[in-house]
């Protein structure tokens, strides 16, 4: 598998593609007037604490105050605990303390966002603390060794625990995770993360005695940095930057903390667009559809909602060769895996109900999810997939750090409001009967004036003229109609005159 970085930067905007085989699988974006805070450190004050909610407000200095749940609160982790884990494990409480126990209001406490602002929730924080470097996760609160899930080969996550572990004793004894990106690498860079994360915990821990509350003791390093710092690996070939200085700001950033990847940065002087070179802004415009083709003749449709995101999964115009169950599993097969690169290509997180064709067979449905997971193998999110239910859906979940890519690009609909759908003409008609009548009754006036959208007023004068005739000789009342190219098809005003 071939893979490439494209980083494409504009003065307000940068964006960072990621390429597997010519297909963009993921894409990140960052302005400059509304950076991500995932990451960031902050020494914050306490605004109110709840303890119906066994959680707390702080104030951190963004645009809403911020969500801190007890269970994100640290307490000493349990003897013996050793670690292992997922690469973004984190040490929990030992048991959820009531709130009231942990916090006070007014209290100064150092606090990082785990989840950036998200609709009309605040951020996300937590008091486990943890800085990233290339290769490892410094866990100042802890002393446990954690080597990613993702390193499979047990003689090497032996060897990189006992590492780490030495190399952490003369740094602090703190805790840290090995990440993917570990695998195979020499004691010499290890060390170096360990040296580099160990200064900038010394510059944070000063930062949060000497500063005032509600401000940044520590931010993550920007969209182009970080890219090259989480999202290299192996198979990456080339990271392409289109920007000159944020080709040299890469270059001066791996020469210090790893040079090995020097070659693989490249400044992008092409004529063409960078994001034109694999069709990306194409498939950028395709992920904010609803309806996802395969090429079997199958689709997708994908619906986005509050509380979970649905995946509907259709034949479509694919008939098969054998026979229906056969049609059904094909096309299952072909959707599991462009459903995994849907969500991460869209950044879909929460709660996610995939709708597969039913399937009769349980060998099919083993494979079907079989594929699923493989296809999950390389997203950089967390995510756990279930078995089928009764009714023939399979749940999952995905880690949700930012905005997803329609949230972040797009903004609620002023016509419908967000439903997706508008009143007919023909239903606003009869509210606008309804409300002459509502009005004549409440108010005296010898006439009356109704200013709506053009199709409406079309309508009312075309097709509902007699009854618009019947209302007044009701009413004894005259009314005329005034269209307004500025009113919405819902929109409608009943003018007393």
């Amino acid at each position: 598998m071939s893979e490439e970085i494209l980083v494409n930067v504009t003065p307000r905007e940068t964006r960072v593609a990621v390429v597997e085989n010519g297909m963009l699988q993921e894409l990140h974006i960052e302005r400059g007037w509304r950076r991500g805070v995932v990451g960031n450190i902050y020494k914050g004050k306490v605004q109110r604490v709840m303890p119906g909610m066994q959680a707390a407000f702080v104030d951190v200095g963004l645009e809403r105050a911020a969500f801190l749940h007890a269970n994100d609160i640290v307490r000493p982790a349990p003897v013996g605990d050793d670690g292992e884990g997922g690469e973004e494990m984190a040490i929990g409480p030992v048991a959820t303390a009531p709130i009231m126990d942990l916090l006070r209001d007014g209290q100064d406490i150092v606090v990082q966002v785990v989840k950036d602002p998200i609709g009309s929730k605040g951020a996300r924080l937590t008091t486990q603390i943890s800085i990233p470097s290339r290769y490892l996760v410094l866990l100042p609160q802890s002393r446990v060794i954690g080597v990613s899930a993702r390193i499979e080969d047990e003689g090497e996550r032996l060897r990189l625990k006992t590492l780490v572990g030495r190399l952490a004793e003369s740094h602090g004894g703190y805790g840290y995770i090995v990440r993917t990106n570990a695998e195979g690498q020499p004691e010499e860079a290890l060390a170096e993360d360990i040296a580099y994360l160990s200064r900038v915990w010394n510059i944070v821990e000063r930062r949060g005695r000497e500063s005032p509350p509600c401000t940044i003791t520590y931010e993550d390093l920007s969209l182009p940095l970080r890219a090259v710092r989480d999202l290299i690996r192996k198979d990456v070939e080339k990271v392409r930057v289109d920007s000159r200085e944020t080709y040299e700001r890469l270059q001066a950033f791996v020469a210090k903390y790893m040079p090995v990847l020097a070659e693989r940065i490249e400044h992008y002087t092409g004529d063409r667009p960078i994001f034109d070179l694999y069709g990306v802004e194409d498939e950028i415009g395709r992920a904010l559809d609803k309806e996802v083709p395969l090429k079997s003749g199958g689709y997708l449709v994908i619906d986005q909602t509050e509380a979970m995101t649905t995946i509907d999964v259709n034949t479509g115009s694919f008939l098969g060769q054998r026979n229906l169950e056969e049609t059904v599993y094909r096309t299952n097969l072909e959707a599991a895996q462009a459903v995994a690169r849907q969500l991460r290509l869209r950044n879909l997180g929460g709660i996610i109900i995939i709708d597969f064709i039913d399937m009769d067979d349980a060998e099919h449905k083993r494979q079907v999810l079989r594929t699923l997971e493989k296809s999950l193998s390389r997203d950089h999110a967390k995510t756990t997939v279930y078995d089928f239910s009764p009714l023939g859906l399979v749940e999952m979940t995905r880690k949700r750090t930012v905005e997803s890519l329609e949230r972040q690009l797009s903004e609620q609909c002023p016509e419908c409001g967000g439903r997706g759908t508008i009143k007919t003409a023909e239903t606003v008609t009869y509210e606008i009967f309804r409300e002459i009548t509502r009005a004549v009754r409440q108010f005296e006036a010898a006439r009356l004036l109704v200013i709506a959208s053009p199709k409406v007023v079309a309508r009312i004068t075309d097709e509902e003229s007699p009854a618009v005739a019947e209302l007044e000789e009701f009413l004894g009342k005259s009314i005329r109609f005034q269209a307004d190219d500025q009113y919405l098809q819902e929109q409608f005003d009943v003018v007393l005159l």
